[in-house]
Formats: C-alpha cells, structure tokens, sequence
C-alpha cells in the first residue's frame, strides 16, 4: 500500500465514523429536562419590607427619619443573625 491508497482508507473510515455518529445522534431521543415540582413560595406580608420600600421612596430625607433609622438596624440585626434588640433599653441597664 502506497501513502496515497492509506490516505483514502483513512478518508473513508473518518467519513464512515462521522456518519454513524450523527445518525446515532439523530435517532437518540430527547429527555424532557427534570423540572421542580416545588412551587413558587411568595413571601408572607413582611412589614420590615414596607418600611424599606418607603425610606427608599425618602431618599436622602431618610438619613434623618428615626422610623427609617429604627428599619435599617433592623435590617442590619436580621442580616447579621443579631438577636432582635429590645424597644427601649431597660433602666437596670448601666447601672
């Protein structure tokens, strides 16, 4: 066998190769991807998130709002996994 005869051999099992491929991935059939059964959960009315919704709608008035003051530490505390701090500090504290 000459190098041009091997080179038409390999032509032609490459071209064989390739076509088997497609046809079998032609044939193969599609499965439908795996779709959750867990449904959409909306959130429970959230108050924290009204008052974040309205200190956003302030802007700039909100730096010197106590309500929006009170909420973004709220907020920080929930982030942060802190215990919830208590409404107004009790007078045995300090002492």
């Amino acid at each position: 066998m000459d190098g041009k005869m091997l080179a038409r051999l390999g032509a032609v099992i490459f071209v064989a190769i390739a076509i088997t491929a497609a046809v079998v991935e032609m044939t193969r059939k599609d499965e439908p991807p795996a779709v959750s059964s867990a449904p959409v959960v909306e959130p429970a009315h959230d108050p924290l998130r009204e008052g974040q919704r309205r200190c956003q709608q302030l802007g700039q008035q909100a730096a010197s709002d106590a309500e929006c003051l009170r909420v973004w530490a709220e907020t920080r505390d929930r982030f942060l996994g802190r215990p919830a701090a208590p409404a107004s500090p009790s007078s045995s504290e300090g002492r």
